[in-house]
């Protein structure tokens, strides 16, 4: 079974049949920022900022910034459309008002056509390095000003805000086209690009930077945009979605992270329960966590797609001696509570034995003797 999806997803239109690793640069060609990205794993558990003790960097009079960790290539220029992951704090009182680490999904952000209330997030993200992750410090006048807001986030009026973001990586489009503003085939095939690209970090087990490509690549079919698609424009989304998904659990079984690889093979599963390599690599995952039943619920059933499959056979069999391996184990370890059966006690010698049959006949006779016959 193949561990990256190299045939499944090709290219949906004409134009993203070129090979990105041969062909140049176009305007429209996406950059891709080499040895960029750590994924976007939660840090800590997000309810308060985080302590950050590297300088201040002031961006503008009221945005400034500080390093939690260092990304590489060069920042985004105006009108790219970056992807991040950020938590967000009113300063004064702490408390957190956004957490797209929490919905699983990185946002999309155009510098220099955010919203108003944006813009000073758009700054800090405009003066970030691909896979920098940093503590934005944001003034009122450049979050949600005078008014606040009431709804959805609810900030207080005039509250300097704190963003922990990381910059996941951007699309550097000359023209400044937004993903929103791309037609259907546009967004596939530039998510079919970033898929491709995964796949070569992949091979050279760069699985972090195979993980930002494929993320990157999940985030032009969000989930508003694949509910608006029907028929043939959502197989061609799935062609390309589904595999960046499986491509990313591969990753994270390699990184031993099998919860994430879990859920991102279960995303593949709601969408195709019968998906084989999502059963395969959601029940491989199981298994190195010891969710044993779990793990072979998913590879018989994957068999049952694929009874011939040499490597899910061996999955299985390798389950079947781990659970021979633990009923032996479980064996010693009730064998040792209880203890060595007793030794049974030795029989009392025959000549005793004898002796005493002996003395129950005589006197057995000896009543019989001397019992009065009855007339």
């Amino acid at each position: 079974m193949a561990v990256v999806e190299e045939e499944e997803g090709s290219p949906p239109a004409p134009a993203a049949a070129a090979d990105p690793a041969s062909s140049g640069s176009s305007d429209n060609e996406i950059t891709v920022e080499e040895a960029s990205f750590v994924h976007t794993e939660p840090p800590q558990d997000g309810s308060v900022p985080p302590v950050v003790s590297s300088n201040m960097e002031v961006l503008h009079d009221k945005v400034k910034k500080q390093v939690i960790k260092e990304g590489h290539g060069k920042k985004p220029s105006k009108f790219a459309t970056c992807f991040l992951h950020y938590r967000a704090w009113v300063q004064g009182s702490l408390h957190k008002f956004e957490d797209t680490w929490q919905e699983q999904h990185p946002i999309e952000l155009v510098i220099g056509k955010e919203k108003k209330q944006m813009s000073g997030l758009g700054i800090g993200v405009g003066n970030m390095r691909s896979g920098e992750r940093a503590l934005l410090h944001v003034g009122w006048e450049l979050g949600y000003g005078k008014e606040g807001s009431f709804s959805f986030p609810n900030v207080p009026p005039m509250a300097d805000l704190l963003y922990e973001v990381e910059l996941i990586g951007f699309d550097d489009v000359k023209e400044g086209k937004a993903r929103s503003d791309m037609t259907v085939e546009e967004r596939i095939e530039a998510a079919d690009r970033r898929k491709i690209e995964g796949n070569e970090y992949f091979k050279e087990k760069k699985f972090e930077e195979a993980m930002q490509q494929y993320e990157m690549a999940i985030a032009y079919m969000g989930d508003d945009f694949m509910f608006q698609l029907f028929g043939k424009y959502r197989d061609m989304a799935l062609a390309v979605k589904n595999p960046c998904h499986l491509n990313t659990a591969a990753c994270l079984i390699k990184l031993k992270r099998f919860d994430e690889a879990i859920a991102q093979c279960s995303i593949v599963l709601a969408e195709d329960e019968n998906n084989v390599k999502a059963l395969f690599r959601r029940g491989k995952a199981r298994a190195e966590l010891g969710q044993t039943e779990s793990a072979r619920e998913d590879f018989l059933k994957a068999k049952k797609h694929s009874p011939e499959d040499k490597e899910i056979q061996r999955e299985l069999r390798s389950l079947a001696e781990q659970d021979k391996a633990l009923y032996q184990k479980q064996k010693e370890l009730y064998k040792g509570l209880f203890g060595p059966r007793p030794e049974p006690k030795p029989k009392a010698s025959n000549s005793i034995v004898r002796f005493w049959q002996w003395l129950v006949s005589l006197i057995g006779y000896l009543i019989k003797l001397f019992k009065p016959k009855n007339e």
